[in-house]
């Protein structure tokens, strides 16, 4: 499993940059996130208000007996002071839930829209679970974080400053008391703050690759079943979830050890009060209210350095979450259009379908090399010159480079050098967006998505109507396979077309590929899923459908490129042979090789299904 953008991350520190980033997505939120802020300080004023209020009722009602003040009014600031800290609560606990909803919706959007632009490449280096960690326990991770955990940072600020503030006027010594533990709690925490990070960092990289390996296992659990492997990939997945389970422990540890810490000096920071307080009672130069009162501030003041341990792993997590989203986000577009045709053509998420051209058919390819690695040269000097609606077979072993041929005229992949043309120009002088509304692509293995069966034949043309659908469906003969599921073409299809044949899954790809009227079409090993009796019944429906289109057919079974206008026979990114079928089964070469071979193991495969009959 390729991990390349599991990035590792050694800084022991909080990248400021990172959280500027995240902060300025949040801001998009402005509204809410004022709102939330103006209501915590309501909330820390009101922390700071009520031990004055309790330091007048002890002091005046308890200790004068009341000649000073009267009960009644002070009973009714006390009420008011509770229904406005209620009143504060509620809206604060409103604006932190739609602002973790909203923002988490954001970063998903930002992740989702990322991945849709994102070229092959990206996905041929980085597993699909590492993507699905990211726009799912990430994202909620950190939006619950910024809206919570920051917002807890936030009302302890405002209430450390308000505290300091009242305690200084009132009784400097004693507030000295309070505030001279702070620099020791801030080194502690500056301690524990970088190997907690670490461990945070740690254990977001194991949760990684156990996303991965449990999507890994999902996507393969046929293949894995049917060799026999579940026991090896129960014993791989186990070490994934030990180390998961390692990194997570350690990071409690140090939690567990930091927190304790801070109760005790909070508690050390009391004892001090009372001893240095009750001198002072008993002085008469302070009264028992004032006490209570430092007492209390004391226990707020300590609240929200007792929530560091909590609100520093949140954030620390939210970092290390944080750097992943953002590293997807930010994730470079390898096949990208440049300013002036982005300008023109808008991009692939906002096209400006108006500009686009009609796209005829005529495709050269000029002197193109090609690598995936460096050292492994797929295509090398490759030239070719297609005639606006003619068909190309490409032939070849694995690795010969025809799959590699189709990927660069649909730019899922940049030439390294040379150049593609169609209709004259330069592929990258057009938007990626107007190639591939021009293109339809049929892959080997087909792909569908959840839903009814209509609605996966005009996935590439939603606005197509049901007369059309159904036109193309019996087009390529899939209409009456369609008419025996139990609700038609409104039949589900399942989750990756599961409810369906395999042959049935490429038809249907079939119909969705032609439905959105093309002008060139890719058949990469299209009818190889299909049964000979299917393969028949399309391909007089395929010969239509490809007149007057250019078509580009990477074929395994030779039988059905028997019409191209021209077969390319292909090894190790070069052509070894190119003619039709006839000029090349004159030549006796490699094509004659191939074709004769595959016929006479279909003849042995025909003789033993009729004696098995």
């Amino acid at each position: 499993m390729s991990m390349m953008n599991e990035k590792e991350y050694t800084e022991e520190k909080f990248d400021l940059v990172l959280w500027k980033k995240l902060l300025g997505i949040l801001w998009e939120h402005k509204r809410l996130v004022k709102g939330l802020i103006f209501f915590n300080i309501l909330i820390a004023a009101n922390d700071i208000i009520f031990p004055l209020l309790n330091r007048t009722a002890i002091n005046e009602f308890v200790l004068n007996k009341g000649v000073n003040a009267s009960l009644t009014t002070f009973c009714i600031i006390y009420v008011v002071m509770i229904l406005f800290k209620s009143f504060s609560l509620l809206a604060f606990y409103q604006y932190a839930g739609h602002v973790e909803s909203d923002f988490g919706k954001n970063l998903r959007k930002k992740c989702f829209d990322r991945v849709q632009q994102l070229s092959f490449p990206y996905f041929d280096r980085t597993a699909n679970g590492w993507v699905m960690a990211r726009i799912s326990s990430d994202c909620s991770g950190i939006a619950e974080t910024l809206a919570w955990g920051f917002v807890d940072l936030f009302w302890g600020l405002f209430l450390m400053i308000g505290l300091t503030i009242v305690m200084l006027v009132i009784d400097w010594k004693m507030a000295l008391a309070v505030l001279l533990i702070v620099p020791v709690l801030f080194v502690i925490s500056l301690y524990f703050q970088k190997r907690i990070l670490k461990a945070q960092r740690a254990t977001r990289k194991s949760n990684s690759l156990v996303t991965a390996g449990f999507a890994e296992s999902i996507n393969g659990a046929k293949t894995t079943k049917a060799l026999g492997m579940e026991e090896k990939n129960y014993e791989e997945f186990k070490e994934k979830t030990l180390a998961y389970k390692k990194n997570s422990l350690k990071a409690v540890h140090l939690n567990s050890i930091f927190q304790p810490i801070v109760y005790l000096l909070a508690a050390l920071v009391i004892a001090m009060l009372m001893i240095i307080g009750g001198q002072e009672v008993l002085l008469g130069t302070i009264q028992f209210g004032t006490l209570s009162m430092f007492i209390n501030y004391a226990d707020l003041f300590f609240e929200p350095l007792k929530q560091i341990a909590r609100i520093m792993s949140e954030v620390q997590v939210a970092q290390a979450n944080g750097e992943r989203i953002i590293s997807l986000i930010e994730e470079p577009i390898e096949i990208h259009d440049r300013a002036d045709v982005i300008e023109k053509y808008g991009e692939l998420l906002n096209p400006k379908k108006e500009n686009y051209e009609e796209l005829h058919g005529t495709i050269d390819f000029n002197h193109v090399d090609f690598y995936y690695n460096e050292n492994e040269p797929v295509l090398h000097d490759f030239d070719l010159h297609v005639k606006q609606g003619s068909m190309v077979a490409l032939v070849g072993e694995t690795g010969s480079g025809k799959s590699t041929i189709v990927n660069l005229l649909c730019r899922f992949y940049e030439p390294r050098k040379g150049s593609i043309w169609i209709d004259g120009h330069d592929i990258q002088d057009r938007s990626v967006g107007w190639l591939h509304s021009n293109i339809g692509y049929v892959l080997q293995t087909p792909s569908l998505f959840s839903g009814t069966i209509m609605d996966n034949i005009r996935f590439g043309r939603p606005d197509a109507t049901e007369e059309e659908v159904i036109a193309v469906a019996k087009l390529i003969h899939a209409h009456d396979f369609i008419m025996k599921t139990e609700k038609g073409y409104q039949s589900e299809v399942g989750e990756g077309g599961d409810l369906l044949s395999t042959g049935q899954k490429q038809l249907l790809s079939f119909a969705r590929a032609l439905l959105s009227d093309p002008r060139i079409v890719i058949l990469d090993e299209a009818t190889s899923s299909i049964d000979t009796e299917s393969e028949k019944l399309i391909q007089n429906a395929i010969a239509e459908l490809l007149k007057d289109r250019t078509s580009f057919v990477v074929a395994h079974r030779l039988s059905t490129i028997v019409d191209a206008d021209l077969i390319l026979v292909l090894d190790h990114g070069k052509v070894m042979e190119q003619g039709t079928h006839h000029e090349l089964m004159k030549k006796k070469g490699m094509y004659y090789e191939l074709y004769t071979s595959q016929a006479l193991d279909e003849k042995a495969m025909q003789s033993v299904n009729r004696k098995s009959n």
